[in-house]
């Protein structure tokens, strides 16, 4: 198995919005936060999510998981590390790693496998300029 790519960190601060009437985050919330990191992660490897939608290529989630592990709370500051846990021409997993930013608590991990499409919105493999953004190199190209 090819060597996955360095974390990225992205913070983010619970919203009240995020909460139950008890303070804790609910589920949901943690796979937007996923989002939030994974946009974050391309904007740190030098593209825009919205740059690769212009070249026609998007992304579709097909597989989702998160373990909780220990709650969130309002105003708690939020780590967000992302990164791409394995790539290859037609799909892509990012992993996440979710702890609170002042004492590295962890509160969730997880992964979302996503699928290359085209414009069309039907799958394609990944054009040859972005291979290193996802990880994808010659060992991995033809799966």
């Amino acid at each position: 198995m090819p060597q996955s790519l360095p974390y990225v960190d992205t913070r983010v601060r619970v919203r009240y919005a995020e909460t139950d009437q008890m303070g804790v985050v609910y589920h949901a919330n943690y796979f937007i936060w996923m989002e939030v990191g994974r946009v974050e992660y391309y904007r740190a490897r030098g593209t825009r999510y919205r740059d690769l939608e212009k070249e026609g290529i998007l992304l579709a989630v097909v597989e989702a998981n998160c373990r909780y592990v220990a709650p969130a709370l309002y105003d708690d500051e939020i780590l967000i590390r992302t990164r791409i846990e394995e790539g290859n021409a037609r799909k892509v997993r990012f992993a996440y790693e979710l702890s609170s930013a002042s004492d590295g608590r962890r509160l969730a991990e997880g992964y979302t496998v996503h699928v290359f499409l085209g414009p069309d919105r039907k799958p394609r493999k990944l054009p040859e300029p972005y291979h290193e953004l996802f990880g994808v190199n010659a060992e991995n190209l033809t799966k």
